[in-house]
């Protein structure tokens, strides 16, 4: 019996999608043609974070209740029409153009994490806090978030929020290059060390989650060369199709939940109200790095 396949056709781009109707989010009844057609609509919105960096994908090739298994080394056979990018032993995809992400989609790739470096620039442009909870469910999550936003706040700064996908948030600030990434950590230790002072109820920076009892943790360690986070508007691989979505800070003061922005709704989301972390400006954090390192 031949495999079931349907062929996508994008301009001059065509790419046969084996067992369509598949279900990748049983829950959310999304089949993989569901899933390769929602991440064509999401690519204006997806392509511009992940397209200069080390991409690493999760895989589930049953679905997300089957086995999974991170992926750094492009897959092979790689089409032509996708870009490589060696780093060390590992050759990267670079995810620049839709034919690339739905061909990652069509192999069960359903999660998206790109490296804080950029691979054209070493010099960061964006400075990155994630907020990680120790409980699998954190009803103080938005109000943590909303507390860092604050702080921002009165240092004259403005972030961006964004919920994970999974239990936590990432806060976001675009910034002027300049700062290396030792600088932005120190920045990040400042920030998480003053919350952890003022708040000790609320937040910790203990990198042990056996250390942290139902604390929430400031991880200002993962921005940084090499290390990964989800892409804005990266999937996530769990039973409601949550997908990483950033949020304006009256959201957080609504208490809104990771688990409320899905591959069912974020298009009528991104229709509506576009990309809040794309317009947010960038700004210089080298007078405050001056002023925490006595300059």
């Amino acid at each position: 019996m031949a495999k079931q396949k349907t062929i996508v056709r994008l301009g001059e781009f065509e790419m046969a999608i084996s067992h369509p109707e598949k279900l990748i989010w049983p829950e959310a009844g999304i089949t993989k043609l569901d899933y390769v057609q929602i991440l064509n609509e999401l690519a204006p919105f997806l392509l511009p974070y992940t397209s200069d960096r080390y991409l690493t994908t999760i895989r589930y090739p049953e679905g997300i209740h089957g086995t999974s298994f991170y992926q750094k080394n492009a897959p092979e056979p790689t089409p032509d029409f996708v870009r490589v990018s060696p780093d060390g032993s590992i050759r990267y995809v670079v995810m620049d153009s839709v034919p690339t992400l739905l061909w990652m989609g069509s192999l069960y790739s359903l999660e998206f994490h790109v490296s804080s470096d950029e691979i054209s620039n070493p010099l960061p442009n964006t400075w990155m806090l994630d907020i990680d909870p120790t409980l699998e469910e954190e009803p103080r999550l938005m109000e943590a978030t909303d507390l860092v936003g604050q702080l921002l706040e009165s240092l004259g700064l403005n972030a961006v929020p964004k919920t994970s996908g999974a239990t936590g948030v990432q806060v976001v600030m675009p910034i002027e290059r300049g700062p290396d990434f030792d600088d932005l950590r120190r920045f990040g230790k400042f920030i998480s060390e003053y919350l952890v002072a003022k708040s000790p109820q609320l937040f910790t920076v203990e990198r042990l989650k056996k250390d942290r009892g139902d604390l929430i943790y400031l991880d200002y360690l993962q921005h940084y060369a090499g290390k990964t986070l989800p892409a804005p508007y990266s999937p996530r691989a769990r039973s409601g199709a949550t997908v990483s979505t950033p949020l304006s800070w009256e959201e957080v003061r609504r208490d809104v939940k990771p688990t409320d922005f899905h591959l069912l709704n974020i298009r009528e989301r991104l229709r509506g109200q576009g990309d809040l972390l794309a317009s947010a400006a960038r700004q210089s954090l080298l007078p405050i790095l001056n002023h925490i390192q006595g300059k």
